[in-house]
């Protein structure tokens, strides 16, 4: 017997002996499909989706808080390739029209024939075996690889990243290879697509491939951008209608998670600086390379800012007299202490051992000790923290062996790192608290909003839930939703109030919802709980 892929499916009815009927009918595994999650309204489906992206979504359309066409309606705009069956008791065609109408692959009525759900999920997964192999094709995909870009045009865009045409020849070879680039503004987009994490059968080649053509597909639909391949990934030169850079990271975030569900690759996007000039492409692009670094720290299938993760460590660029040191400089900010030793090693053990004067010695101790404070300057660290005042540091390094001078050189490394990390602490933790002020201010604005808030402090979406998870252990969706419980818990004891206007009060605009939110925390109902306690 030939290996079946195997397809994630959701269920979503709030009878919960409907669901357990259909778990219970139907031999998932010989079917090619795992054990299916389940939930019993459409915003607890929403909720799962968003955390356990399933391929194929059977929901009945008749549920409370988020009925079934909603949320298939909310499916289809966030998956757009997700299957959709629709079932339900009521035989009337209204219903029937708007399944066609959301692409729904079946509109099934109940009781449900076992035979007949068979026969459909054998039909879907035959449709998802074709997507998946027209994806995974490598004939199809070398084909693209080859002809997406014409030579000269990969070549130009590539000349521009690393620096290698001069203002004067941009326009008139973009004139030649058809190219047109009109801002006003500019940044590069790195999508980084993991080698190792990759499915049985295909190159990671060929996967890095998947991942361009999906993107050039989903980010094209809002952004103006060329796309490229380079170095074993996918560049993207974005146009930008303003330096705000919020709207695209939050973007390219979204992709990231499209790409893991579409394509089962793990793909990390660093965004660069922004910038008004071509010609100053190859600065956005080191910043670009900087920020998919910081995956180590950030972790990946995310899209990272440079501009948001490093707003003080303005030394981005690879300006340095020598690639061992700029190694050594972006580990640091990287901020894995084992790579950082080992670049540092490397790096000593290279230039000492290349040495063929005094002078020559001399010259690289030099340099390096003045690149040591121009980092420290650059990222606004105290030079009287990292070397003693007392010393000359340039006639006591020259005096070093080489086992000396690294771990001289590891210890003030170590200390740059752990005071950036300190100061990255310091601003996270400003950033979020000033966060947890605005849901302790507005908790009652039925309109907060993880939206809301990332417009309030200029950042994306991406980022700050990222930030705000890490510091605080919760999502900011179920930060806010403990704070309003905590407060209604308060209202229900001090105030002789309805059930409905509590709700309001802590920013609830429909009382069933808020009801059921309120037993799902605290395992009974409001005026259940108001009654224990009078």
């Amino acid at each position: 017997m030939t290996d079946m892929n195997n397809y994630s499916v959701m269920l979503v009815d709030d009878e919960e002996d409907v669901i357990q009927a259909i778990l219970h009918k139907m031999d998932w595994e010989a079917m090619g499909y795992m054990k299916p999650e389940y939930a019993h309204n459409g915003l607890e489906a929403l909720d799962l989706a968003e955390n356990h992206t399933p391929d194929v979504v059977m929901t009945d359309i008749k549920m409370p808080y988020m009925d079934g066409l909603e949320l298939s309606r909310k499916l289809k705009e966030q998956y757009p390739n997700i299957r959709i069956i629709i079932f339900s008791g009521f035989d009337e065609f209204e219903y029937a029209k708007e399944a066609i109408r959301l692409e729904a692959e079946e509109y099934i009525l109940k009781p449900i024939d076992a035979g007949e759900l068979r026969e459909v999920f054998g039909r879907i997964h035959a449709a998802l075996d074709k997507e998946l192999d027209e994806k995974q094709n490598v004939e199809k995909l070398e084909a693209y690889y080859m002809e997406s870009l014409p030579y000269l045009q990969e070549d130009f865009y590539a000349s521009l990243i690393e620096g290698r045409i001069s203002g004067q020849r941009i326009q008139k070879e973009m004139h030649d290879y058809q190219i047109h680039l009109h801002g006003p503004f500019f940044c590069i987009a790195i999508l980084h697509t993991s080698t190792t994490d990759v499915p049985d059968g295909i190159s990671p080649l060929l996967m890095a491939v998947s991942v361009r053509k999906l993107a050039e597909e989903r980010l094209s639909q809002n952004w103006d951008g060329r796309f490229f391949s380079y170095q074993g990934g996918t560049v993207v030169i974005a146009q930008m209608p303003s330096e705000d850079m919020t709207r695209f990271t939050d973007d390219c975030d979204k992709f990231c998670r499209l790409a893991r569900s579409v394509c089962k690759a793990n793909v990390t996007v660093g965004i660069g600086q922004i910038c008004s000039q071509i010609g100053d492409l190859q600065m956005s692009y080191e910043g670009a390379k900087d920020a998919v670094s910081y995956r180590a720290l950030y972790g990946t299938t995310k899209a990272i800012n440079i501009a948001e993760i490093a707003p003080q460590e303005s030394d981005t660029s690879n300006d340095y007299p020598d690639d061992g040191l700029y190694e050594v400089f972006k580990n640091i900010k990287i901020d894995e202490k084992e790579i950082l030793q080992e670049s540092i090693a490397g790096y000593v053990g290279d230039r000492t051992g290349m040495r063929s004067s005094i002078q020559g010695h001399r010259l690289f101790i030099m340099e390096m000790v003045s690149e040591l404070y121009r980092f420290a300057r650059n990222n606004h660290l105290d030079s009287e923290e990292l070397f003693d005042k007392n010393e000359d540091i340039y006639h006591v390094t020259q005096q070093m062996e080489p086992a000396e001078l690294t771990a001289w050189l590891t210890a003030i490394c170590l200390k740059m790192q752990e005071m950036i990390r300190s100061k990255r602490q310091d601003t996270s933790k400003s950033f979020v608290g000033r966060a947890i002020d605005l849901v302790h201010e507005r908790y009652a604005d039925k309109n907060l909003s993880i939206d809301v808030v990332c417009s309030s402090l200029g950042v994306s979406a991406a980022y700050f839930s990222t930030v705000f998870k890490k510091e605080t252990g919760k999502t900011f969706v179920n930060f806010l939703t403990d704070y309003r419980m905590e407060k209604a818990l308060g209202l229900l004891i001090e105030k002789d109030e309805k059930t409905y206007v509590i709700a309001q009060q802590v920013g609830y605009e429909d009382p069933n919802y808020f009801s059921y939110v309120f037993k799902k925390q605290f395992g009974m109902s409001p005026s259940k709980y108001k009654a224990g306690k009078t």
